[in-house]
């Protein structure tokens, strides 16, 4: 087995997490909170070694707005019926120990699934649950490829020639689609669609 896709020497496991929270159509400065997470344990050979899926129960957005529920598919039912966020962290950081190596990563298409880790647990008074290093895939995808400016998963998958899997904006598949273009992130590879 290959420990490198190219230049960028690959971790022993690689955790891809994606999140979604609440959201809003007309308010910008919406104070989003996790609805859902998920993560993807990915080896140094691209294979998916585990699974998470958690919904959140958000507490100060409880309502979820139209947009949101249409956008990521994600109901009312499936929030009410969640666990809040403190308990969440703890089985994500129960999961996150199970394919733990020394040199393992976190990864997220962006910066904004830190973001919001990062916010949620400061607003429960929760540690991160994720404590690794954490890479911004979507910015070493366009450095990497030379694309000139970052893009959406959709669209990198749609460079790569991957047909995405699962519905966009769940963070289960979202992760999934992630893991699948870990190789064009950490290795120049070839891109089948045009880059405009």
């Amino acid at each position: 087995m290959n420990a490198e896709f190219g230049h960028i020497a690959t971790p022993p496991t690689i955790l891809v997490v994606d999140v979604e929270a609440t959201c809003s159509e007309n308010e910008p400065d919406f104070d989003m909170e996790m609805i859902e997470v998920a993560a993807v344990w990915v080896g140094a050979d691209g294979s998916i070694l585990d699974r998470f899926q958690s919904f959140v129960r958000p507490i100060f957005n409880p309502q979820l707005e139209q947009f949101c529920t249409q956008l990521t598919g994600i109901t009312q039912a499936d929030v009410d019926a969640a666990p809040l966020f403190p308990e969440v962290a703890d089985a994500l950081r129960a999961f996150v120990a199970r394919h733990l190596q020394a040199g393992s990563i976190w990864t997220s298409w962006g910066s904004y699934d830190r973001t919001q880790f990062t916010r949620d647990s400061a607003r429960h008074d929760v540690s991160m649950p994720i404590a690794l290093p954490h890479e911004n895939a979507k910015s070493m995808f366009a450095k990497t490829q030379r694309i000139g400016k970052q893009v959406g998963m959709a669209r990198a998958c749609a460079l790569a020639g991957l047909p995405l899997i699962g519905t966009h904006h769940r963070a289960l598949d979202d992760a999934l689609n992630v893991s699948r273009l870990l190789p064009w992130v950490r290795e120049r590879r070839p891109l089948v669609a045009d880059r405009g």
